[in-house]
């Protein structure tokens, strides 16, 4: 539905001008809002609105009769927003809207057409708790339209199989418990009563006299640590809890396809501070440069893209200080940080050519970059650095100098900070942090210095890794399992240096293919990888190669074959090359073939999920909890304690707390938590609380203590889990689970 604009230019209002908008297409019984606009006004005036409906004139009330005063007569705009409650019709009506505008200079009045139409006839299924464990007993509310009250029906969740029943056996022993989206279905029929429904009179429709209403619930196992993606056919953890165990196969034709269709859920992380919400905001430039080079930009997909760059930009403007600088928590933090001022620099300026962005910011945050310049050339690290890749030694310096000028080079080929301060009069090869030599290899392209960025390549072969037809770099005290972020993230840098300027002899696409075999067996199933400066970088550097490889011809069939009869076709062509084609996969274990036939680019990807029990002992931390309550009152009291072990020191470090099913979180322990030295930021949401930390020394014990309360009695309650993880480098954590004392 559009809308309706009046725009008024009165004869002798030189550039003065009324604008009034209202919905084309308005629902009955709903409030609508009307803006009305003045350009340059000169005068008070007054606004009145009437609506004509079946040949009779309704002025809207008295609420709606407005007259303008203008506070500042030189003020170059007014508005402000009237609210509009739509008539009760029972077909759709044709009404029409006057608007009248009065004033000492001018007086006009315009009437357009609005369509009324009847509301529809819709259910609200409402359950008593977002998420079940199997055998919990549930409720649900339904509620039609036209009636504030509700019945409530009981389900039990237990699916019972024929398989699963022996004879001798009891039916209770032996069922089989759902898990995931478990279908519910619920049907009502009216019928003829003697009781009265208030005070009216209860009659059976003619239609809808019979309705069923079919939603879904999300039912977890009993103990739910976050899934772990893998890319095997079968889990390859011994102890893994029976029954989680989900894979599905997925096809597109594109590089960027994956990230393309989960821009809003890159990560399976919380966003709640001013760098992760940098991860919603600069993946949709590089898509957008990617799409609109090689001609496949369409319009709806601009216009999602554009929505998160409008609100990542707003959102991002709360983490600003008043010297222009940026930080993960804003102004609650002493100072701005080196880091995201230069990730926030060099976005905003990247998205000016598809949103709104103040240039003012941009310049500030210069200015702010270039005041930190050292007498030796170097930048100052000012504000808490989370990154663990910018940490140790000398490198330090060099890390984090590299990638400022990095950014300003980005900006307009001109660095206020020099590439050249970054070297100390060192040779290439006397820098060993392969972080370092990466994120300079980077720089030096941008900064077009061929001699120095020859030396950083030569350097970057010799330690790279080899394996299957892939390349990689690897970093010193990398954990031996799970996916490590500062790896991916100088692989992706050196990718991003080889992409960026002349191909040099040797290191030309065929040698840059390895590396985005690699990455791409590195990414998750919603196209991002471990946390938030890997998945930019990666996305950054993968966007430029889709594009210098980009070919719309070809087509490829891809054939997915199974042992116990599975045999799924994909069609990739130049028509859906865009389009993300995914199968579930039943067979767990089971054994698959996966055949690509035709010429294209086909990426393919198997993602195996299932859910382990809490392990005993990690090595990064340590974590324990321990619970204590008055079980006479809803309020069971748990205190959580958290032992940073293995490592000097972490970076931002997040412990996440599944609230217990019918718990909620106490509103005097939530302020008691934000008032605590070490916590930054508390988020609740959607049956998690993330608390945010600035980060943990070795040997430091801290005690965090969590009040909940009882929202919803559940039956047959269940543990939920505790996890706290370092955030860059998210194969550092720890995991225990905890119940409530009262739960008998």
């Amino acid at each position: 539905p559009g809308n309706s604009v009046f725009p008024f230019f009165p004869p002798s209002s030189g550039c003065r001008t009324y604008f009034v908008t209202v919905s084309s297409r308005l629902t009955a019984g709903n409030q609508e809002t009307l803006c009305a606009l003045i350009q340059n006004p000169t005068e008070p005036v007054s606004l009145n609105i009437t609506l004509d409906l079946d040949s009779s004139s309704i002025t809207i009330t008295e609420d709606f009769k407005i007259k303008i005063i203008l506070v500042n007569p030189l003020a170059s705009r007014f508005r402000c927003l009237l609210v509009l409650q739509v008539p009760i019709v029972s077909s759709e009506t044709v009404a029409s809207i006057s608007v009248k505008i009065e004033g000492e200079e001018d007086s006009m009045s315009k009437d357009t057409k609005v369509l009324i139409e009847p509301p529809a006839f819709v259910h609200i299924v409402q359950t008593d708790k977002p998420i079940y464990k199997p055998g919990q007993t549930g409720e649900c509310g339904v509620w039609d339209f036209h009636s504030s009250s509700a019945n409530s029906v009981f389900f039990y969740l237990v699916h019972q199989t024929c398989e699963h029943v022996r004879k001798g056996d009891s039916m209770a022993n032996n069922a089989f418990v759902p898990t995931g989206d478990v279908t519910l279905k619920v049907s009502a029929e009216a019928e003829k009563s003697n009781k009265k429904c208030g005070k009216g009179v209860v009659t059976v429709p003619t239609v809808g006299q019979v309705d069923t209403v079919i939603t879904t619930l999300l039912v977890e196992v009993s103990t739910p640590p976050p899934p772990k993606e893998i890319k095997f056919l079968q889990p390859h953890a011994k102890n893994f809890v029976n029954g989680s165990e989900r894979a599905s196969v997925s096809v597109v034709g594109d590089l960027m396809g994956r990230a393309m269709k989960n821009l809003d859920k890159l990560l399976a992380m919380p966003y709640g501070c001013g760098e992760q919400n940098m991860l919603l905001f600069a993946p949709n430039i590089f898509i957008l440069d990617y799409l609109k080079s090689t001609g496949q930009l369409k319009e709806s997909t601009r216009k999602t893209a554009v929505g998160y760059l409008e609100s990542g930009y707003q959102r991002e403007l709360n983490y600003k200080h008043d010297d222009g600088s940026y930080s993960a928590f804003g102004m609650s933090d002493p100072s701005g940080n080196t880091w995201l001022t230069t990730f926030v620099m060099k976005s905003f300026n990247a998205a000016k050519q598809y949103i709104f962005v103040d240039q003012m910011y941009i310049k500030e945050a210069r200015k702010w970059l270039s005041g930190l310049q050292k007498p030796d050339g170097c930048i100052q690290s000012v504000g808490k650095l989370f990154h663990s890749g910018m940490k140790g030694g000398v490198s330090d310096d060099v890390s984090l100098t590299a990638y400022v000028a990095a950014a300003m080079l980005e900006l307009d080929g001109n660095a206020t900070v020099s590439p050249k301060s970054i070297i100390f009069g060192l040779v290439a090869d006397e820098i060993t942090n392969l972080y370092t030599v990466a994120l300079l290899s980077y720089t030096f392209t941008l900064a077009g210095d061929q001699d120095v960025r020859s030396k950083l390549f030569t350097l970057l072969d010799q330690k790279s890794t080899n394996e299957g037809g892939t390349r990689h770099w690897k970093r010193d005290d990398a954990p031996e399992t799970g996916l490590d972020s500062v790896e991916v993230e100088m692989t992706s840098y050196v990718l991003l240096a080889l992409l960026s300027g002349p191909s040099l002899p040797g290191f030309g696409l065929d040698y840059a293919a390895g590396i985005v075999r690699w990455l791409a067996q590195q990414q998750n199933p919603f196209g991002g990888f471990s946390s938030t400066q890997d998945t930019v970088v990666a996305l950054q550097a993968l966007a430029k190669y889709a594009t210098a490889t980009f070919s719309p011809e070809g087509s490829t069939t891809v054939t997915v074959t199974s042992v116990g009869g599975l045999n799924k076709r994909f069609t990739v062509n130049e028509d859906n090359r865009l389009l993300y084609q995914e199968e579930k996969l039943t067979e767990i274990p089971g054994e698959y073939t996966i055949e690509a036939e035709g010429q294209s680019c086909v990426l393919a990807q198997i993602s195996l999920f299932y859910n382990i029990p809490p392990p005993s002992d990690f090595s990064a931390f340590q974590i324990s909890t321990n619970t204590s309550g008055r079980c006479d009152i809803p309020r069971p009291e748990f205190m959580l304690f958290v032992f940073q072990g293995r490592r000097e020191e972490t970076n931002m470090v997040v412990i996440n707390i599944k609230l217990l099913s019918g718990y909620i979180l106490q509103d005097n322990s939530l302020k008691m938590l934000k008032e605590n030295r070490l916590v930054k930021r508390v988020d609740v949401e959607e049956g998690y609380i993330n608390i945010y930390l600035d980060g943990l020394k070795k040997g430091q014990k801290e005690t965090f203590d969590v009040i909940l309360e009882e929202d919803q009695q559940v039956g047959n309650l269940k543990p939920a889990v505790v996890k706290v993880y370092d955030y860059y480098q998210t194969s550092d954590e720890a995991v225990t689970d905890y119940t409530s004392p009262c739960n008998k």
